[in-house]
């Protein structure tokens, strides 16, 4: 082993584990949402789309950001909502200059259906656990996204 090697830290085994057993739950989640996405006609992107604004009405900067995505790739993306009639944009009431997007009824109707889809395809694993485990890794995976966004 060169020194190089032996002066990086290597994580402990356990760490190890609970990054690929969380890699693994990405990917099958990640699965199940690619699936219902296919069956809905509907892009990974748009779904998230979909998901963000299930509860919140971010400015179109804000959802880019969040998502990662250029403003002008933000901007396709939610045309192409429009024109499906799932989402909508209107001025930001508190700054003019900015624009606000939200869900349309049919877009609010369409995502409580995606996310029924999700549980039913979920629940095989999630039954798993008993109901105090299932508390227990809502709650940290819960902790977890707090953390991320401090």
């Amino acid at each position: 082993m060169t020194r190089e090697k032996k002066s990086m830290k290597q994580a402990p085994a356990s760490d190890e584990g609970l990054a690929n057993a969380l890699v693994t739950t990405a990917f099958v989640t990640m699965a199940v949402i690619n699936k219902i996405g296919a069956e809905n006609d509907l892009s990974l992107s748009l779904i998230r789309v979909l998901g963000i604004l299930w509860d919140r009405r971010p400015r179109m900067t804000e959802l880019a950001d969040y998502l990662g995505l250029e403003k002008q790739t933000m901007s396709g993306l939610i045309a192409r909502a429009e024109k499906r009639g799932l989402v909508a944009r209107a001025p930001n009431e508190d700054d003019g200059r900015a624009t606000d997007v939200f869900l349309t009824s049919d877009g609010a109707k369409l995502v409580k259906r995606l996310r029924v889809q999700g549980q039913q395809a979920l629940a095989p694993i999630v039954e798993q656990l008993s109901a105090s485990d299932q508390q227990l890794l809502q709650k940290l995976l819960q902790r977890m996204f707090e953390a991320r966004k401090g």
